[in-house]
C-alpha cells in the first residue's frame, strides 16, 4: 500500500544531530530503507520536516519505520494511506462497475 510518512523533527534535537554530523547519516538510512518514490524536506507547523512517499507491505514495519524517528530526532510522526492519480481513476471506476 502506498502511504506518506511525516515526520516532524523536534528542533533541539534537530539542531544538534546537525551540529554533530548525524541528521544526514539518519535520512540516508531511512531513504535507503524506505526506497521512496519520492522524499521532501522542509519546513511545516514551525518545524523542521520530511515526508516521504513510499510502498508499505505489511502494517508491522511501522516500528521499524518510526522508531528512528522517535528515538534519534525526538520526532512527531504522521503516516497515511495514499493514492496517485492512476491509484484515484482506478477507485472511481471501481464505483461505477
Amino acid at each position: 500500500m502506498r502511504v506518506m510518512l511525516r515526520a516532524r523533527l523536534d528542533t533541539q534535537v534537530s539542531n544538534e544531530a546537525i551540529k554533530n554530523g548525524t541528521l544526514p547519516k539518519i535520512v540516508q538510512s531511512v531513504t535507503e530503507q524506505l526506497k521512496p518514490e519520492a522524499a521532501y524536506f522542509g519546513p511545516c507547523d514551525g518545524g523542521r520536516t520530511a515526508t516521504f512517499v513510499f510502498d508499505m507491505q505489511d502494517s508491522s514495519e511501522i516500528p521499524a519505520i518510526t522508531e528512528p524517528f522517535f528515538l534519534e530526532l525526538g520526532a512527531e510522526i504522521e503516516v497515511y494511506p495514499v493514492m496517485n492519480a492512476e491509484d484515484l481513476r482506478k477507485g472511481l471506476a471501481a464505483l461505477q462497475g
